[in-house]
């Protein structure tokens, strides 16, 4: 599907959805789980796939109200009915997975695959995990790497460390090393089935984590479900938080189940970015952008609001009652580090291309082993629309004083925040932009073009997202 956006004036009130860091781990944890409810859970492509997978392992998911048991019978899952629900009834796995009767197809989602891929070692036997063109050209080998040293047996198909995934258990714990500085997705991974063992698992880090912040969204839900896991220095001390940790520990023989038998997802510091980028660029003259769901988290991309405020944009975050305001301003160019938060490199390089001054997004090698590569997708797709940049191995550099963007036809990369970034620059851009593969917004904000046509974007839609 391809979207028409005009440079529009914008006001009034949006809803971030809820995250989909989150919603992905809550739905494992739950499956971990003998059962449990996930409220305000974000209903996605991605999400899903990791609802599907817990049905793969023998549980179910269901919108609340309707019978989730199996009753005996083989589990499903009717993805039909998920849309719109606002709470799903996950009944459990009690923490050992079945061996799934079929292939696990994690679609696009990277999340799915390697939370999945750890649960998979648990099981009494073979799992095989694939996922779509993108997915299957993306690193898994350190996690594959670490099963192994496990004593499980993980294997790329076409040993080049990617998916399809051939992984065979059963996983009992033990200690491993692993690097940091590829995904904090790998340690996720192993703390969530490591709690689920018989010895529990020890990680040391060879590298420097990156995306700490993940590893805290993890390390909080995993309390909230009443597990054990914890950050440690080099002298196996207890830390606060991951950023700075050189490992992890999480004990064995552990038990899912969180207060009440519900746990509630999270408003997205992600999708938020967009949102309020949008509002620092085209917020009407003296009118508002006003987001909800914005309450306090481990989430890293939280940086948004300091970033687009040290970018000169009055924003207004009101903790307690979950609310940002935006004006539109100005902008002036800034240096930012993404090495904990490299979701929010699409959004800032978008903003970059509208502020004075160079824009400098510093640390973000690891932000091409995405969807696509963003560091190159951004730089390309913004030259496209007037902008100016210098790509560097580790470094994207927007320069706004160089920089007269105008309405083009610009490609989304089959990635959804390439195409909200892009959405959000061409609401500064002379004329009409047409964004390409609008749909994959379906991934992460399905809500995205809805939400912003409320607060007053032009934008017309060649077809419907399926």
């Amino acid at each position: 599907m391809d979207v028409h956006v005009t440079r529009s004036d914008l006001r009034g009130t949006a809803r971030a959805p809820p995250s989909k860091s989150y919603t992905h781990r809550a739905l494992l944890a739950a499956g971990y789980s003998d059962g449990a409810t996930v409220e305000s859970p974000l209903i996605s492509a991605d999400t899903r796939a990791t609802a599907r997978a817990v049905t793969a392992f023998g549980g179910a998911v269901a919108p609340a109200g309707e019978d989730v048991s199996t009753g005996g019978a083989e589990p499903g899952l009717d993805e039909a009915d998920l849309a719109g629900a606002d709470a799903l009834v996950v009944e459990g796995f009690g923490g050992r997975p079945a061996v799934p009767d079929d292939v696990i197809d994690c679609a696009n989602s990277g999340t799915t695959m390697r939370l999945v891929t750890a649960a998979a070692a648990l099981a009494d036997g073979t799992t095989i995990l694939t996922g779509d063109g993108s997915l299957r050209s993306r690193p898994q080998g350190p996690l594959l790497g670490a099963l192994d040293e496990l004593g499980v047996r993980a294997e790329s198909t076409r040993g080049n460390g990617q998916a399809p995934l051939v992984v065979t258990g059963p996983l009992e714990g033990g200690e491993v090393a692993l690097p940091g500085d590829v995904s904090s997705q790998y340690v996720t991974a192993l703390l969530m089935a490591g709690a689920v063992t018989e010895e529990g698992v020890e990680v040391e880090l060879t590298t420097d984590l990156k995306s700490a912040p993940y590893v805290d969204i993890t390390l909080e839900l995993l309390a909230d479900f009443g597990v054990e896991a914890t950050p440690i220095d080099a002298a196996g001390n207890p830390l606060d938080g991951a950023a700075g940790a050189a490992g992890f520990s999480v004990p064995g023989g552990q038990t899912y189940e969180p207060a009440g038998g519900s746990y509630a997802v999270p408003g997205d510091f992600s999708s938020i970015s967009y949102l309020l980028g949008a509002g620092a660029v085209a917020a009407a003259p003296g009118e508002t952008v006003r987001i909800e769901g914005a309450r306090p988290s481990a989430q890293g991309d939280a940086a948004i609001v300091e970033i687009v405020e040290e970018m000169g944009a009055p924003v207004d975050w009101d903790r307690e009652a979950g609310e940002i305001a935006v004006e539109r301003a100005d902008l002036s160019g800034v240096t930012v580090d993404v090495g904990d938060t490299p979701d929010l490199l699409p959004t800032i390089a978008a903003l970059g291309a509208v502020a004075d001054g160079d824009t400098r997004i510093e640390n973000c090698e690891h932000v091409r082993y995405k969807e696509t590569d963003r560091v190159s997708a951004m730089a390309e797709e913004l030259e496209k629309l007037g902008a100016e940049t210098t790509e560097e191995p580790d470094v994207l550099t927007i320069h706004g004083d160089e920089s007269d963007l105008k309405g083009a036809t610009v490609d989304g990369r089959h990635d959804h925040r390439i195409v909200m970034a892009l959405s959000v620059a061409a609401l500064a851009a002379e004329g009409t932009t047409t964004v390409r593969g609008a749909e994959h917004v379906d991934v992460s904000f399905p809500g995205f073009f809805d939400a912003m046509a409320d607060l007053g974007m032009d934008v017309e839609r060649d077809g419907a997202i399926e």
